[in-house]
């Protein structure tokens, strides 16, 4: 029977030889992190390598994503669909083994990571998720929802700004099924953090509330058991486990330096590392028997079965509480769903003039009551957000079955939490601010675009609009940042109406996250035929139009300019003129459509064109031409009421109507 070592050294020696391989990567937290890996991966995880998406199952995350073989080590090791020659290909183009742990391309990867610090996040989202699922589908003597979430992250992870806010709330609620292990091996890219990172990380994660085991010694497979132990046996708190390592343990002349961090250990260094550690083998060869000892199938199988019989029985004694867990679990939509919606939007096509962002609160009282999925909130903005719904109770430490959650001023976590909360299954998250603070989450939003993530993110006050809170606050160059982002489909709703369709869109949308940018000032409901109100699902559609014909001039306008552009064209249809209005409230969506349906709404034989957004104008050029024209915001806006600041920047019926005659 091997030992643990030996054990352990079969990751150090993969992840050694795929680096050097594909010449780049980090050999030095694998070969540093190996023997907590093989403690946990051996007697703690409870997971199925032939069913990787086991509702039950424990959920890993590698935070520190760059140490990316350890996991890919891991999971060919115990057994997932990883072969050798996967690994081979380390880092090259189509392989299951990217440079970073991408969610969806490799069987066992729970999150994609690698931006530090987010896999933690993810991971208090995964957290809430269990608990908030426990809550709603478990019974006595049913506990089908009962599994633990793993967490490894390094210094890297602690020192960004992410780790404070995630881990702060963490705390607060108490999530004592979230354990993380830190890689304390005092190694960044640039050398020794001491000289840029003191903090006294212990006291700072019992100052949050979480349990802290400190000084475990990373090598030692006796002391990993027994924190591992202890950490699973908290049930009110979270446990960080500090570990001290050695980054690229074993190497003779580079272990414990920045030299084993980020770059291949070299052939030469290679020989000598094999010798220390007494590993005897090829590069990529495995010995039977290590082999065998590393095979988790045959108990992961097990684990899986006892559980399928467990909800059998919990089938039989509650068939409609089954029914709803499998369907949430696999990410449906109810089937009442389609129905409801329609109801909604014939209803907000009676509601009077709103702001989006409580049209926004309308949908949710619509929409809520038939997804018990949803889970929303806000960074400490629920009021200014519209967030909650009638529906709506708080989800806290002392009250696991809670939808809504009150971030606090944490914009980054929050992004990141509900996309852990989209990771795990079951729950269909939305979360809320200012568009403006969009900047402190983007590189949340960055990753559930990139892992095609159903997150709504909720961003009101989505213009100078906002008024006397000022150019601090007033997005400018938000949206059309946001537009930029693969995936993304960023939805500026003008009425009560529209925003009911772009809360449809974005829920039924299984492949990717979805903004709402919405207005806090009050805006009119515009008339539509039956067609019309169809037609917004396709991103962009017809809305008005003066004459009959072919138009001779079109306005594309989008959220609280619609209004204008509307009146524009009533003013030139009022002279004789023919000027269609062209709604687009999510251009990813509108440029999805056939070229037919395009061209339809957009004629090419009308060359005279004008794009009317409260934003900054660049993005628009390519739907109005050469010859077309552009009326948005290319400079910061200012401090005043909302009027004020859209008459000085020429948001003006005037305005628009006085460039449009003009073009013609």
């Amino acid at each position: 029977m091997p030992t643990r070592r030996e054990l352990a050294n079969a990751i150090r020696a993969l992840s050694m030889d795929a680096v050097q391989r594909a010449r780049s990567g980090h050999p030095g937290m694998p070969m540093g992190m190996a023997d907590i890996a093989e403690v946990l991966w051996n007697d703690f995880l409870r997971h199925d390598p032939q069913d990787p998406a086991w509702p039950d199952r424990d959920r890993f995350v590698l935070s520190n994503g760059h140490g990316s073989m350890l996991i890919y080590s891991l999971l060919h090791l115990s057994g997932y669909a990883l072969s050798l020659d996967d690994l081979r290909d380390f880092r090259q183009l189509h392989a299951k083994t990217a440079g970073h742990p991408e969610y969806g391309l490799t069987p066992g990867v729970e999150t994609t990571t690698g931006p530090l610090g987010q896999g933690l996040a993810n991971a208090v989202g995964m957290a809430i998720a269990e608990r908030a699922l426990a809550a709603r589908f478990n019974k006595p003597g049913f506990d089908i929802v009962d599994h633990h979430t793993w967490v490894f992250a390094g210094d890297g992870c602690l020192m960004e700004g992410i780790s404070h806010e995630a881990c702060s709330l963490a705390g607060t609620l108490g999530l004592g099924k979230l354990i993380c292990i830190y890689d304390d091996n005092g190694i960044s890219i640039d050398g020794e953090v001491q000289g840029w990172f003191t903090d006294d990380t212990p006291a700072r994660f019992e100052a949050y509330g979480w349990q802290v085991i400190r000084d475990v010694d990373g090598h030692d497979p006796q002391a990993i058991t027994s924190a591992l132990q202890a950490a699973r046996d908290e049930a009110s708190r979270p446990s960080l486990i500090c570990c001290k390592t050695v980054i690229g343990w074993g190497s003779p002349n580079k272990a414990g330096t920045a030299d084993s961090h980020g770059a291949p250990l070299g052939e030469d260094e290679i020989v000598l590392a094999r010798e220390r550690i007494g590993w005897r083998f090829p590069a990529f060869e495995i010995p039977t028997d290590i082999r065998a000892a590393w095979d988790a199938r045959k108990p992961g199988a097990a684990r899986t079965r006892g559980w399928q019989d467990l909800f059998e029985k919990y089938t039989q004694a509650f068939p409609e509480l089954a029914a709803e867990f499998s369907r949430r679990v696999g990410g449906t939509l109810p089937d009442e769903f389609a129905a409801r919606a329609d109801e909604l939007l014939r209803s907000a096509a009676g509601q009077k003039n709103m702001a989006t962002r409580k049209a926004s609160q309308f949908a949710l009282e619509g929409f809520g009551p038939g997804l018990p999925e949803l889970i929303g909130g806000s960074a400490d903005l629920t009021g200014s957000n519209n967030t909650r719904w009638s529906g709506s109770s708080t989800l806290s430490a002392d009250n696991s079955a809670g939808n809504y959650l009150y971030f606090g001023v944490r914009e980054f976590a929050m992004a990141a939490i509900g996309n852990g909360l989209v990771l795990h299954g079951g729950c269909l998250p939305y979360v809320g601010t200012f568009l403006v603070f969009t900047d402190y989450a983007r590189n949340a939003l960055r990753m559930a675009a990139l892992m095609g993530l159903r997150n709504i993110f909720v961003m009101t006050h989505d213009s100078v609009g906002l008024g006397e809170d000022g150019p601090t606050h007033q997005p400018i160059e938000h949206v059309e940042s946001l537009r930029l982002i693969p995936n993304m489909h960023v939805w500026r709703p003008c009425d009560v109406v529209e925003t009911v369709a772009a809360w449809q869109a974005a829920l039924q949308r299984a492949n990717g996250p979805a903004v709402l940018a919405l207005t806090r000032q009050t805006l009119p409901q515009q008339t539509r035929a039956d067609d019309q109100i169809a037609a917004i699902a396709r991103g962009g559609y017809t809305l008005w139009q003066s004459g009959d014909g072919n138009p001779e001039a079109i306005i594309i306008a989008t959220g609280s300019e619609v209004e204008l552009a509307v009146a524009a064209a009533k003013s030139l249809g009022n002279e004789g003129r023919r000027v269609r209005v062209v709604s687009m409230p999510c251009r990813e969506v509108f440029d999805a459509q056939g070229r037919e349906y395009r061209e339809t709404v957009l004629p090419p034989a009308v060359r005279c064109r004008l794009a009317l957004e409260a934003g900054v104008s660049s993005g628009w050029h390519r739907y109005v031409g050469d010859e077309g024209r552009v009326i948005g915001i290319d400079r910061f806006g200012e401090s005043a009421p909302a009027g004020e600041i859209f008459k000085f920047l020429g948001f003006t019926e005037e305005n628009v109507a006085g460039t449009l005659r003009a073009m013609l």
